[in-house]
């Protein structure tokens, strides 16, 4: 009897496992694996010091692209369901994703040298450029909220237009527009990068590189014995094509050239 009793509790334990199994087996299989193994600390610890920086990197970015779609993918699950509390609960954190700081640690701008020239006119880059241009202006149409991840497409195609046509006279233009995407994700330190490589790349770029560089420097990262130089070189370089930049500009100048606290 007991053997019995032993025997139908068994069953009874499969058939409640198997009847839990997720009934959508294609999201299932679409959706990455969920793992039990924890690596030790040693072992995590020789994970990171025998692994290279840019390999590292690559795993971050593979990691966030992964999760997104993971999320994207249960988004339409839960509305294909109905079930509209958990499709909340995904939507908000893809918002969440959004609004999270997603840093590149390796920088194009870093790896290529300020001696790049903007010389050459290549159509194939001119090209691209637009094409940037046009999905950096549909990131944000109206001026108000911008869609963040087609910024970040946006920037990817401005720098892999600097890595393909290094020689290009659209590459302090790509850079300057990198810049200003950077600025709006907070990104001051890479920003300013970028708006240096604008005007080293091509010393007349049409664009007001140095006030920019200059204002970061000023107002953002607190750096304003750099400021004060950068704003007297943007004023003799770029004051004569941008009033108001250069008003401003002789602003700065004057309040940081007597004030020890840049007349905060």
């Amino acid at each position: 009897m007991t053997r019995t009793v032993i025997t139908v509790a068994i069953i009874s334990l499969l058939v409640l496992t198997i009847g839990c199994q997720p009934s959508d087996r294609s999201l299932a299989q679409r959706l990455p694996q969920r793992t039990r193994y924890a690596p030790s600390a040693n072992e995590a610890s020789e994970a990171v010091g025998s692994a290279d920086e840019v390999d590292l990197v690559e795993q971050v970015s593979k990691f966030r692209r992964d999760y997104r779609r993971s999320l994207e993918l249960l988004t339409q699950h839960y509305t294909t369901t109905g079930d509209n509390r958990k499709l909340g609960w995904a939507q908000e954190e893809l918002r969440a994703l959004d609004r999270m700081p997603q840093y590149r640690y390796i920088v194009d701008a870093e790896v290529l040298p300020a001696t790049l020239s903007a010389s050459a006119r290549i159509p194939a880059a001119d090209e691209l450029y637009e094409q940037a241009k046009e999905t950096h202006r549909q990131a944000n149409p109206i001026g108000v909220f911008a869609d963040q991840e087609q910024l970040r497409v946006a920037r990817e195609m401005y720098t892999e237009l600097i890595r393909q046509y290094p020689t290009s006279d659209k590459i302090d233009d790509a850079a300057y527009e990198v810049a200003e995407i950077y600025e709006s994700f907070k990104n001051y330190e890479i920003a300013l990068l970028y708006y240096q490589r604008a005007y080293q790349w091509d010393p007349e770029t049409p664009h007001p590189a140095r006030f920019h560089a200059a204002v970061l420097l000023d107002k953002r990262l607190h750096r304003r014995d750099e400021a004060l130089e950068l704003y007297q070189e943007a004023v003799l370089r770029e004051g004569d094509r941008f009033d108001e930049w250069k008003l401003y500009g002789e602003k700065r100048i004057r309040e940081l050239g007597t004030s020890n606290d840049g007349g905060m």
